[in-house]
């Protein structure tokens, strides 16, 4: 027999969004990283930040990132050179797909953009190693576009703010409504970026910052974990 379909819960209130929204920007003002890819604004540049940044550490991306745009500095560099060059430049970051992607992204670029990546989301996400999540950063950091991102940092964060749970427990679609809804008028870099930050910083899985934090006020989970688990 089978069971009853999931019902999709209703996005959270204006209210507590806009609660979320103003403490984590005044939070961001404070605690912000200082990252060299929050230095540009350049399309090109700030996917190769994405893709790197994608199941590695940002301690461990940030000299990779500068070797290799001291290598490839444009989409047209990156496109004419060898796959087999830009695996060993990527190295030892891992997950090689990703530069053999991020290679395949940038000949397509030159061949049907002119050089340049397309500022809309459908159009990057036809270009293969593009999902939802890196296109919305694209969009938002190198275009200013409002779009929502949403990865595990994020999951996490808005699951225990908003559902009082971990964010793996909440349906995928739930979350990437909650961060569209969650979006400011204007702004969306600094909250998309505060969003990352107080993820990996504060409100992190194993030990997460409860007591100093500005949302205990109206975080459903605080604090974490909850008595009992």
């Amino acid at each position: 027999m089978r069971g009853r379909p999931a019902v999709c819960r209703p996005v959270p209130a204006a209210g507590p969004r806009r609660r979320f929204r103003e403490a984590l920007l005044r939070w961001y003002a404070r605690h912000r990283r200082d990252l060299p890819w929050r230095r540009t604004r350049d399309p090109y540049r700030v996917l190769v930040s994405e893709v790197m940044l994608q199941q590695t550490q940002v301690e461990r991306v940030i000299p990779k990132y500068h070797q290799f745009l001291g290598r490839y500095p444009t989409l047209e560099t990156l496109a004419a050179a060898e796959v087999a060059d830009v695996k060993r430049t990527w190295y030892p970051l891992g997950y090689n797909i990703r530069p053999v992607h991020l290679h395949g992204i940038a000949r397509e670029a030159v061949a049907r953009y002119g050089g340049r990546l397309p500022d809309d989301e459908a159009a990057l996400r036809k270009l293969k190693g593009i999902g939802r999540y890196t296109a919305g950063a694209v969009l938002s950091f190198a275009y200013g576009k409002r779009a929502p991102i949403l990865d595990t940092n994020i999951r996490r964060v808005l699951g225990r703010i908003f559902y009082g749970e971990d964010g793996r427990r909440v349906p995928t679609a739930e979350l990437w409504r909650l961060a569209e809804a969650a979006l400011p008028r204007t702004r969306v870099y600094d909250f998309n970026q505060a969003l990352m930050d107080f993820g990996a910083t504060w409100c992190t899985a194993r030990k997460p910052l409860c007591l100093p934090c500005p949302m205990r006020r109206f975080c459903r989970a605080y604090p974490w974990p909850p008595a009992g688990a």
